[in-house]
């Protein structure tokens, strides 16, 4: 078959498909691409994520905003910015979730504990094999790109995407955003 009877084919399916009518809503949120990630935090709970198009969803915490915060513990902001995030956990405990996504491979349970202990990250961490897959699709789907910087914070509400932080950011502009996105 010739190049340009294949292009020809191919041409012919897409703007068939492409005009068709008669698919309902419905099929189409069918088509989306559907991904989980498996998160294990370091007391070895887990926390299926849900990623639906762009969106991105902790099983069995759907009414929560959830800021995932990626970071590593090498980082100088990453360290700086874990008591303040933990503080928004500790006060909003019952409308929030922050899930550290940590984007370094192959560090103990222990040497994350001491992380935790040292810079006061008191919020779920997760050092699992799925974090570098997840934290490379909230970046990509969040229009960050795979180059992102860290610490990336990236919140979300009902699943669906919110805003994010980039490098430091005040206690204050987060919670403004929670206090928002939660109608207070």
């Amino acid at each position: 078959m010739s190049l340009k009877l294949v292009t020809i084919a191919l041409s012919a399916l897409l703007f068939l498909t492409g005009c068709s009518e008669s698919i309902e809503e419905e099929e189409m949120n069918a088509l989306v691409s559907k991904t989980s990630y498996e998160l294990i935090d370091l007391q070895n709970n887990s926390y299926n994520v849900i990623k639906t198009g762009k969106d991105f969803q902790i099983e069995g915490m759907e009414d929560k905003v959830i800021l995932f915060d990626i970071f590593a513990t090498w980082c100088p902001p990453c360290r700086a910015s874990a008591p303040n995030v933990a503080a928004l956990q500790k006060k909003y405990i019952n409308e929030v979730k922050v899930i550290g996504v940590l984007v370094e491979e192959e560090k103990s349970t222990s040497y994350v504990q001491r992380f935790v202990d040292t810079y006061g990250a008191d919020y779920t961490i997760s050092n699992a094999e799925d974090n570098q897959r997840l934290s490379r699709a909230i970046a990509s789907t969040s229009g960050i790109g795979q180059g992102f910087p860290i610490p990336l914070m990236v919140m979300y509400y009902k699943g669906k995407y919110i805003t994010h932080y980039v490098g430091i950011v005040p206690e204050e502009m987060i919670e403004s955003d929670i206090r928002r996105t939660l109608g207070k």
